[in-house]
């Protein structure tokens, strides 16, 4: 197969750079390098592309090879034959050619084998004929007592099974009717008397179309199926589909062909519905889980390139009850300067005490930030941390970072090593300090599936899963660089080129002696030249040579001299950030003459040009900067028409969860996004996007809060802003805690709310 060409026309891309593409992956190259530094052979085709490529030509290959299997599966059989090799050869999928090896392939005893032994075939050869008249005279002559055939009726009926057989074997017939089901059928769900059933009421008697179902909902019928929740089934116009092979194999109007008709209908209720039924949601679970996963990507990649905190003393908190909430402080480069354990929680309820320690702890050390994990206890910790900070004589602030995984961190063997004299529930604080340090460098030290973006993790396929998120962490790793000197072994591993094995002999070397440049990677144990090409571009180190601490790749250096001499520059003035005007040097003479005097490629000279602009550049910078908040508001303080700012914290297909400073994540669906039609909500946001929010309604009991980024007006036209004084907030805490105002008086009412704001505000 020329995979180019049919690859070229899936991606729209050049003939030439689909070849080159593929010559670079088989040449052992990885995706991050191709995307970065070979972007003249693949038209600067981006990271994720080159995924889905190379994705796509693992397929190809794969059915190609199938392809060959089958073919010699039924060379060696003696069957083979033109019009199957032709067959076989347009397959564009590996269904379809299993279609093909359906007949051939060695079956387990079925009513049709049976027959066959018995000697029937000639008989419903004849019969699939229909030409003739008196179809019982010939049955006659298959009775055999020897063979088990005791009569003519028994004789047909066999003869009739061999046709059902070769009927449902039919590989075009099977390529029609499954699209056919594809296309017509129907999704019909039955709740079943189960304990867990409550969970998937709303697919009681839930009928849906195959063609229009989403992912998500697949997703849901399929886990209330595995758990004995749900009755699951697809269902079809049967006389439709039965007509479709009658049609096809039915010539004459005779006895016979009432024969053949009986045997097409027996071939689609026995043979043909159940097995196209399981393909089919095989491929709708296939799709929805490949959707799913993407989702995971699309919500993965933003998480790990929110914007570090630099330069900050942060302190991790930890939450919890009984065991009390464990206390980390690290410094601006991610070292434990002091740990400790506070009450404020219940039962202990030790809240003055706390905030001693806590006080003790942020005016010896400095402390900046207090990052506050979001499990269990977290809103009570929050509380505690909103109320300690107004009574602070230096400014302090907070944010609520999803500690999702940081448990599997703190027990896992890098965890141990890391911190071998902490107990886990420490490094669980460390790793909750450090998700707002460097989320980056944190989160990669976590099973990426217990990061908890997305939907249904535990119900993919995990080798695709982890195929898939890994690459998202490589491309991340990889697009924003790693200090040389300061990575942990885990973080370097994501190098393109490295290993786990490489990256701890790097840690090990760098003990003895700073890497002072890139060269000097070559000494490195097990690290060779053809890793070296891959890794040297994406790794960085500061204070040494300029070029160094830059994306360009070290292949590229006399290239750039000779760039910075043509027009005019040193590397001294590189290092001194005096080439700001390079661009519009290049842009008087052109790109394309300046690229081919300094022997690059235009997209090259561009990327080039970018690191001389700005060495050391960390790509995250530009990206809106966590919410650090100093207050917090309560779910009883939402109101209907409230307008917080947020932070997106998970991006599903029916909408988005955003972070609006309470303890449950408010959902904006996907009709709520836009004033304008939106397809998907990855298509308008993804996680870390810092948006502006109104409150659509606030169920208290569920706990569940309905968010709008519409513009348009809401109910009743309230636009209350969340512009409180921290008086006011502060007296909103005490009056929720109690119950009660300051007079012994019981807390406003909704009702009552309402009508002061509508008297304050207007309708």
């Amino acid at each position: 197969m020329d995979y180019s060409a049919k690859l070229a026309k899936q991606f729209n891309i050049r003939a030439d750079h689909s070849a080159n593409i593929i010559s670079l992956i088989d040449e052992g190259n990885t995706i991050p390098f191709i995307a970065r530094y070979r972007k003249e052979m693949t038209g600067s085709c981006d990271d994720q592309v080159l995924r889905e490529f190379f994705d796509r030509l693992k397929y190809l290959r794969n059915l190609d090879q199938r392809k060959q299997e089958i073919a010699d599966s039924i060379t060696e059989q003696g069957k083979m034959t033109d019009e199957i090799m032709v067959a076989l050869a347009s397959c564009e999928t590996l269904t379809e050619a299993e279609d093909v090896y359906r007949p051939f392939k060695q079956k387990r005893k079925t009513r049709a084998s049976v027959a066959i032994e018995r000697g029937l075939s000639p008989l419903a050869d004849i019969i699939l004929e229909q030409k003739t008249q008196d179809i019982s005279k010939i049955a006659s002559e298959y009775i055999s007592e020897e063979k088990g055939v005791a009569d003519n009726e028994s004789a047909i009926a066999g003869a009739l099974d061999i046709i059902a057989e070769r009927v449902s074997d039919d590989a075009n017939l099977r390529k029609v009717l499954r699209k056919k089901l594809t296309d017509t059928g129907m999704v019909e769900c039955k709740l079943l008397e189960n304990e867990n059933a409550k969970t998937y009421d709303m697919y009681k008697d839930h009928s849906e179309k195959i063609s229009l179902i989403p992912s998500h909902r697949i997703l849901a019928i399929n886990r209330g199926e595995k758990e004995e929740c749900l009755k699951v089934s697809l269902a079809v116009d049967v006389d439709s589909f039965v007509q479709e092979i009658v049609n096809a194999y039915v010539t004459d109007n005779n006895e016979c062909s009432n024969l053949v008709s009986d045997a097409c209908k027996d071939a689609f209720n026995r043979l043909i519905f159940p097995s196209i039924e399981r393909e089919v949601r095989s491929e709708l679970t296939e799709k929805a889980s490949e959707q799913a996963i993407k989702m995971f990507e699309v919500n993965l990649r933003p998480l790990l390139l929110q914007p570090p905190l630099k330069g900050k003393i942060i302190m991790g908190l930890d939450p919890a009850y009984r065991t009390g909430c464990k206390i980390a402080v690290i410094d601006a480069e991610g070292n434990v300067l002091d740990t400790t354990v506070i009450y404020p929680t219940p039962p202990q309820n030790k809240t003055e005490e706390a905030k001693q320690i806590l006080t003790k702890l942020i005016l010896k050390h400095g402390v900046q930030v207090i990052s506050i994990g979001n499990g269990t206890a977290s809103k009570e910790s929050e509380i505690f941390v909103a109320d300690l900070i107004k009574d602070l004589s230096v400014p302090v602030s907070y944010a609520v970072v999803n500690e999702a995984g940081a448990s599997v961190y703190s027990a896992s063997k890098l965890g141990a090593e890391e911190f071998p004299d902490f107990d886990v529930t420490q490094r669980s604080a460390v790793s909750i300090a450090r998700r707002l340090l460097d989320p980056l460098a944190e989160l990669i030290k976590i099973d990426v599936k217990s990061i908890g973006v997305g939907q249904y993790q535990h119900d993919m396929p995990e080798k695709r899963l982890e195929e898939v998120l890994g690459g998202v962490v490589e491309d991340c790793v990889n697009s924003v660089g790693v200090d040389l000197n300061t990575a942990s072994a885990s973080l370097l591993s994501y190098v393109a080129g490295l290993n786990g094995g490489i990256a701890k002999n790097i840690v090990e070397y760098r003990k003895t002696k700073p890497f002072k440049n890139r060269a000097e990677l070559m000494q490195v144990k097990k690290l060779g030249e053809k890793a070296f090409l891959q890794c040297a571009g994406f790794l960085r180190i500061q204070g040494g040579e300029i070029l160094d601490n830059t994306g360009v790749h070290p292949e590229s250096y006399k290239a750039v001299e000779k760039l910075l001499d043509f027009l005019g520059y040193s590397l001294t003035d590189v290092a001194n950030g005096n080439v700001k005007d390079i661009k519009e040097k290049i842009e008087n003479v052109g790109w394309e003459k300046v690229a081919s005097n300094c022997d690059l490629g235009v997209p090259t000279l561009k990327d080039v040009v970018a690191e001389l602009v700005k060495p050391g550049r960390d790509i995250r910078d530009s990206l809106p900067k966590p919410i650090l908040r100093s207050d917090l508001l309560d779910l009883s303080d939402l109101k209907e028409g409230m307008e917080i700012s947020g932070t997106v914290r998970n991006v599903i297909d029916f909408g988005v969860f955003v972070d609006i400073g309470v303890h449950q994540d408010g959902l904006v669906h996907i009709s709520q996004i836009s004033d304008n039609y939106v397809k998907h909500p990855s298509d308008v946001l993804k996680v870390g996007d810092v948006v502006k929010v109104k409150v659509l309604g606030v169920d208290t009991v569920k706990k569940k809060i309905s968010l709008t980024m519409k513009t348009a007006d809401l109910p009743h036209g309230i636009a209350v802003t969340n512009q409180r004084t921290d008086r006011e907030r502060k007296q909103s805490h005490k009056e929720h805690q109690k119950g009660r105002d300051n007079n012994g008086a019981k807390t406003q009412s909704k009702e009552e709310m309402l009508a002061m704001l509508y008297k304050k505000f207007g309708r």
